[in-house]
């Protein structure tokens, strides 16, 4: 766990945001999380379940686009299992976020019908968005709000100083007032956090990083990270991931006086390049442990 000491998770941080989406729940109707397709697991926060108890849910499986299109859809089949709607979304083009409003009025079809049986016509449903900094929360609420911001001094009953959103007809949004980070129990969530580049480079060792995610790239063998470095008449198994991360450098031609390459550069080409989805659409965490 000593490499990953630098990660901090903060109880009280988390104790004063856990009750203000506690106190936000009550104003909305269902709850839109918003992950990282590349790494579904590690970009969610446990106790988050336990918050939102039986709210309604919608997952947003954020970076769609640099995830593995077959992993992705095994996700979205497994959350299904279990009485989850998900989509696959990527917030910064826009792709697949006008599914958005068509989920929510499916996970809210009973309660809209309840509404409808007492007389309501065209009940307008609120939505928390929830998700762990640096996921792409930002990136959806300006692409799915653009300017609507709402005006919460003129609705009764809404708590000032919460950000609501109109994002389509009978559809409001609340920005959630605080975040959450995951617990950093497992040294793997904090690693593949950083390794998509959701933590600060600096707090971590750069080399150690790439290290780790070579790890997974020699089990994972995508072809375009092969291709990219002339991988394909080298046996990788061969190789230990530091001496894999020396090799990258040398074929980049990163090699400083002596001949010696400089592992760093080639840790942070490395990084910058799977963080850009040059390596191939990789995601590094399957349902059912896969």
């Amino acid at each position: 766990m000593s490499e990953m000491q630098n990660i901090q998770w903060f109880p009280g941080h988390m104790t004063k945001t856990k009750r203000q989406i506690q106190a936000s729940l009550k104003l909305v109707d269902a709850v839109a999380e918003i992950i990282d397709a590349r790494i579904p697991v590690s970009s969610r926060n446990p106790d988050l379940s336990k918050l939102i108890q039986n709210k309604p849910r919608v997952i947003l499986m954020n970076k769609c686009d640099m995830a593995n299109k077959t992993a992705t859809k095994m996700w979205i089949d497994y959350f299904d299992k279990q009485g989850i709607t998900a989509i696959a979304v990527d917030c910064k083009s826009g792709r697949g976020l006008n599914k958005f409003t068509p989920a929510v009025t499916k996970v809210m079809s009973k309660r809209i019908e309840q509404l409808k049986s007492k007389g309501m016509v065209n009940p307008t449903i609120r939505i928390m968005i929830v998700g762990i900094p640096n996921v792409g929360k930002s990136s959806f609420i300006n692409k799915v709000a653009k300017h609507n911001r709402a005006k919460v001094e003129d609705r009764p009953g809404v708590t000032r100083g919460n950000q609501w959103y109109t994002i389509a007809k009978n559809l409001e949004m609340l920005d959630t007032p605080g975040v959450l980070w995951p617990k950093f129990d497992d040294r793997l969530v904090g690693e593949r956090l950083a390794i998509t580049g959701a933590v600060k480079d600096q707090i971590l060792d750069i080399e150690l990083l790439a290290v780790r995610l070579l790890d997974f790239l020699k089990k994972l063998k995508p072809e375009d990270f092969i291709a990219r470095f002339k991988l394909e008449d080298i046996d990788i198994d061969n190789y230990d991931s530091f001496d894999l991360l020396y090799l990258v450098g040398k074929k980049r031609g990163m090699l400083v006086s002596g001949g010696e390459v400089n592992t760093e550069r080639a840790a942070i080409m490395l990084l910058d390049e799977f963080r850009a989805a040059k390596l191939g659409r990789i995601t590094m965490e399957m349902p059912y442990g896969g």
